[in-house]
């Protein structure tokens, strides 16, 4: 079988890592620098041996891609192999399912991808910044590939639901604390807790408590407005 020779190997400028094949004089592809070493000019590749550097190659690109889209937040396990699945270089090819599933496991043995990990980075970025109802969490995570087993233990660890719905309601009472109207009031914070996954039962509790902060609030500041309307009117009377 007439092979392909390799007649130069070219360590890119712009990326130190990869160099670039020359197959019977004419730029092929690029691969990892490690590949490349164990490469020679000179040496003749059957067709078969080229499509599998083509194979290494590509998945080296997938592993890099996959590191990118990490660097932004954590990931589950099933966001990158969805993110992988997309993959799609310039030159067409497309990861093949185990390709995808050795990049996953190399980032996982890298300590780079764990959904443990992911599930607590999660729960405490929706506790900190969007507190929802323990079962809303539980189908975020679901949603993200994340085991029900992990995502359960997780969310029992973190969050508890009674301080999650009034974290909830207190993050959204700029909007209704003019309100004067009980029955509003209730009728607008208990439909946005709700849509958050909260019970009734619960946020009944917490809307309570919150309108009972608001109208103490509100004749406080009547109060204090009184006594400064009458100050004033005394001064004037003088």
């Amino acid at each position: 079988m007439t092979g392909r020779t390799i007649t130069a190997l070219r360590l890119q400028k712009r990326d130190k890592e990869r160099v670039n094949l020359f197959l019977d004089s004419q730029y092929a592809f690029a691969l990892p620098a490690a590949e490349a070493a164990q490469l020679r000019i000179g040496q003749q590749l059957s067709e078969q041996e080229v499509e599998q550097l083509k194979a290494v190659d590509l998945r080296s690109r997938g592993y890099n891609k996959a590191l990118r889209f990490l660097a932004a937040r954590p990931r589950s396990r099933e966001e990158v192999r969805r993110n992988l699945l997309a993959y799609r270089p310039r030159d067409g090819r497309r990861l093949s399912p185990p390709q995808i599933e050795w990049i996953i496991a190399k980032l996982h043995e890298r300590q780079y991808l764990d959904d443990r990990e992911f599930a607590r980075f999660w729960v405490e970025q929706r506790n900190r910044f969007r507190p929802v109802a323990p079962r809303a969490l539980q189908y975020e995570l679901r949603q993200k590939g994340v085991n029900d087993g992990v995502a359960e233990e997780t969310i029992d660890e973190l969050t508890d639901a009674a301080s999650a719905c009034e974290a909830a309601a207190r993050s959204r009472l700029y909007r209704w604390q003019r309100e004067t109207n009980p029955a509003q009031f209730r009728q607008k914070m208990g439909s946005f807790l709700q849509r958050r996954g909260f019970d009734w039962d619960l946020t009944r509790d917490v809307i309570d408590r919150i309108w009972q902060e608001v109208e103490e609030a509100r004749l406080l500041s009547h109060s204090v407005q009184e006594k400064h309307n009458d100050g004033e009117a005394r001064w004037q009377s003088r």
